[in-house]
């Protein structure tokens, strides 16, 4: 066919950062095939019916009408360059009737001149139209959806009248549509701009830290996925408490940590769960504002609205995402909200108005869609929450989002790099067993505090309690009390340790240890035979059904684990010890997945290596 060879010959003129830039344009419906060994499979690929199905939904207004204009130009010159068969003779059975119709050709298949087609969009004079024209010419060229043949005439994919056929365009419209704008008498520009950069940061910060916690309660305890698919309701009501969110927010944050790649579904004896990845240790180290980059990207592309379960369905998380307009109605309403004026606090734009507006920045996923208010609503919400939108306008972390693309990271790294303070290394140690950190805690000394202490409450400000039972979690998994207090002093951002907190690590450490219990079935070993006698009498550990066989020695019907739990809660300190005689450290094992992608800078160089591959024929 001459348009893909058209085609073929154009993508051959291309750098290899250019073709690059292609394949990582087009990678999720090229992901779905074979990857091409040469470049005319490439342009196969690009112009097959599947791909251009996904590809449609992503183009503005402009580009839609000169590939809909060029594609009826070209299927018109077909027909006509076509021999036309003899007309059936009078009284002509139905075959020779339909076989008469089908010989005319319907493809757009012939190239067409390129001042046809800026007459046919009325775009002949110099104006806004043939501007419109010339830039959506050129970014049909950039994505491999028109190729310019030797003598500057068009070719588009041949199937794209049939692609196109059910979809009512309009008239051209250059120019994107002004959004829906408030009262400007009642706006103070400079009070709501400081606002939104106010409530920008807030909601930034808190987005970090719910992520924090919810990935840290991943790692502590997996998550379990229902035979059926997706995640039971009561783990996503666990996960939801545990980061301090809503269960449709905690919904989105699992959906987007899996797409981002820090957590993975892995299949176990017990079934499948939800496990961070090895990407979760790196995105520890980043500082709280890079750590948004891969969630914020991964929302753009996400095939789903987590916060969204239409007609009654069970909400869930953590399963494939069916809805391929949802990126590019999000999409659309970013970019109608990007002219927009920040408004009043409290205001929300009209959401009819504001569709409209979106319907020229992504018309096929917009307009005549079931039910895309309801859909644009809960968008809208997620990006609130995400930090994107504020006051009815995008944020600068919006317009930061929308400028970026796989290839171009840098204006959301650029966005983030400022916008949220540096985690903090130290933290304010009370006279009354708490201690607090008045900003974002950094990962070293979240984990030690974690440690030791009870998180007790989050915010602008994050507090932790320690208490005996938190300073015995730390001595069980290894600490000693020395080190310890050493590592405490380290942290302390006002000198030495309140007294009250070092006697409490002190007392826990004298306690810790009085009994041990051996991995055996299990025994009971103290010195204290006062102890012991008291163990065997307490009503609490009747479930251990404990008895002596020696005044030091007492045997438990339970193994270590059971055994341990339950002493514990019963308030004692017991330790673990090994089969020969030493303490045992109880450590929580350390679960990590591989990561399922290659993440979006590797996407990148695997595409270059492949452009290079297939410039090199």
């Amino acid at each position: 066919m001459e348009g893909l060879d058209t085609l073929t010959r154009s993508l051959a003129q291309r750098t290899p950062g250019e073709l690059a830039a292609l394949l990582t344009c087009h990678a999720e419906p090229l992901s779905r095939r074979p990857a091409p060994t040469r470049l005319r499979e490439l342009a196969t690929a690009l112009w097959s019916y599947e791909t251009l199905h996904h590809t449609v939904l992503h183009l503005d207004h402009p580009r839609l009408q000169l590939l809909a204009a060029t594609a009826r130009i070209s299927q018109d010159l077909a027909r006509r360059a076509a021999p036309v068969p003899a007309a059936p003779t009078a009284g002509a059975d139905y075959q020779s009737l339909m076989a008469h119709r089908l010989s005319f050709p319907d493809l757009a298949a012939e190239p067409v001149p390129a001042d046809e087609v800026y007459r046919a969009l009325g775009a002949t004079v110099p104006g806004p139209a043939r501007d419109a024209v010339t830039v959506a010419l050129d970014l049909l060229y950039e994505d491999g959806l028109a190729a310019p043949t030797e003598d500057g005439a068009i070719v588009v994919p041949p199937r794209i009248p049939q692609l196109l056929a059910a979809h009512d365009l309009g008239p051209f419209a250059p120019v994107a549509p002004e959004p829906p704008a408030a009262e400007a008498a009642s706006r103070q520009t400079g009070a709501v701009t400081a606002s939104v950069q106010a409530e920008t940061q807030a909601a930034a910060s808190a987005l970090a830290a719910t992520l924090d916690r919810l990935l840290a309660s991943l790692a502590t305890q997996p998550a379990a996925l229902r035979k059926t698919g997706g995640l039971a309701l009561r783990e996503i009501k666990r996960l939801a408490k545990a980061a301090g969110t809503t269960e449709a927010r905690a919904r989105l944050l699992l959906d987007l940590v899996l797409a981002a790649d820090l957590i993975a579904l892995t299949r176990t004896p017990a079934g499948i769960t939800a496990v961070p990845t090895d990407a979760y240790d790196d995105w520890l180290a980043m500082s709280p504002g890079e750590r948004l980059a891969p969630v914020l990207t991964a929302w753009t592309t996400l095939w789903s609205i987590p916060t969204y379960t239409p007609f009654g369905e069970t909400p869930t998380a953590l399963v494939r995402g069916e809805d391929r307009h949802a990126p590019a109605l999000r999409h659309a309403l970013l970019a109608a909200l990007s002219t927009a004026p920040a408004d009043t606090p409290g205001h929300q734009p009209d959401l009819s108005a504001l569709l409209d507006a979106a319907a020229w920045h992504r018309p096929l996923a917009v307009s005549d869609e079931p039910l895309a208010e309801d859909r644009a609503t809960h968008i809208l919400d997620e990006a609130a929450f995400l930090a994107l939108t504020a006051h009815g306008a995008l944020t600068p972390l919006g317009h930061a989002l929308l400028a970026t693309s796989p290839g171009e990271p840098e204006p959301l790294d650029d966005a983030l790099r400022n916008l949220l303070p540096p985690p903090l290394q130290q933290a304010h140690f009370q006279a009354d067993l708490t201690a607090v950190v008045p900003g974002p805690p950094s990962a070293a000394l979240a984990g030690l505090l974690n440690s030791a202490a009870d998180r007790e409450s989050e915010g602008h400000a994050v507090t932790w309690r320690f208490t005996p039972a938190s300073v015995r979690r730390a001595l069980d998994s290894g600490h000693e009390a020395t080190a310890l207090l050493d590592a405490l002093s380290e942290a302390s951002a006002a000198g030495p340790l309140p007294q009250p907190l070092t006697y409490l690590v002190q007392d826990a450490a004298r306690a810790h240890g009085r009994m041990r219990v051996l991995p055996a079935g299990c025994c009971i070993r103290s010195d204290d035979e006062a102890l012991l006698r008291e163990l065997a009498a307490h009503r609490a550990l009747q479930a251990l059904d404990l008895r002596a066989i020696a005044p030091t020695v007492l045997v438990s019907a339970q193994p270590p684990a059971a055994t341990l739990g339950a002493l514990r809660g019963a308030g004692y300190a017991p330790a673990l010890e090994s089969e020969t005689g030493t303490a045992s450290v109880e450590r929580v094992p350390r679960q990590r997945a591989a990561r399922a992608g290659v993440g979006s800078s590797g996407q990148v160089s695997k595409h270059l290596a492949l452009a290079r591959r297939l410039l090199a024929g």
